[in-house]
Order: C-alpha cells, then structure tokens, then sequence
C-alpha cells in the first residue's frame, strides 16, 4: 500500500522542491496572464524563514505547497499549489483545509486569500468552500480578486 500524502512545516533544504512544484503548478497561467504568476518569483528559502511555509510531501517528492502570511489583523492563505501530475485528486482541497485549521488555532476568525481574476477555475473552488469575494484591484501589475472565508 503506498504512503498517503502528508503534510509537514517546510525547512530550508525543501526551497528548490518547492521552487520546483510552484513552478509546475502556476506554468500554465502564463500565456492566460501574460506573465508569470506572483508565487514564481518568490525566493522560497526567504518564504520558508519569513512565513508559515507547508510541503505536501509524498516518498520524498513536494507534491503541494501552501503558505500562509500573519499579521495581528489577519491571515492570508498566500499560495496554494499542487504538482499537476498530481492535480484532481482533492490535494488542493486538502491544503486548504490545513490552512483554515491552522488559522482557527491561531486564533484567526477569518482566512483571506487573493487569486488573479483570469484563474477563473481557482475562484470556482474558493467560492465552493465558502470564500466570498471581498474586492477586485490592481497591484504590482496583477488584476486580484480578494476572498474571505468566515471561520467562526
């Protein structure tokens, strides 16, 4: 029987299979955004020593990625990302979970997130798991959708 994915805090060795997943996962937006998505730039040692980075690891391999950003206001599920070879199968579905778990145990009332308005099928899937849309705006060149999702 193979091992079930799990999901465990990243450290520093994991930034290059993180690189590595999230470029995979967000490729694909590019010619639909005519750039490279936000989470591509990243320098993920940085992320991993700055945020509330998270591997969905399976034999060894980073299949997922999920990141989370506090402050005393809010937490922002930052990014969200599956392997595509290993996309459809609820892993998505699974992180975010995780994300909303971590926050009501940190004591967060609400978990925000933001996605590109061309990720349409992104916005379908929050919008499935009770993410509501809270505002659309421009920044650093990227046309955003905001959502919430109320935790309490």
């Amino acid at each position: 029987m193979a091992n079930r994915p799990t999901i465990r805090k990243a450290e520093l060795p994991d930034a290059e299979g993180i690189k590595a997943c999230v470029d995979a996962a967000y490729q694909h937006y590019i010619p639909r955004m005519g750039q490279a998505p936000g989470p591509m730039l990243n320098d993920y040692s940085q992320v991993i020593g700055r945020h509330q980075a998270f591997v969905l690891g399976e034999g060894g391999q980073i299949i997922g990625v999920l990141v989370l950003v506090s402050d005393e206001e809010m937490l922002l599920l930052d990014n969200v990302a599956v392997h595509p070879d290993r996309q459809g199968q609820g892993l998505g579905r699974q992180l975010i979970a995780f994300a909303e778990n971590e926050a009501a145990k940190q004591g967060y009332s609400s978990l925000e997130l933001y996605t590109h308005e061309s990720m349409t099928e992104n916005i379908g899937l929050y919008e499935s798991l009770g993410y509501a849309e809270t505002d659309r705006r421009t920044e650093s060149g990227y046309r955003r959708v905001y959502m919430r999702k109320d935790l309490t």
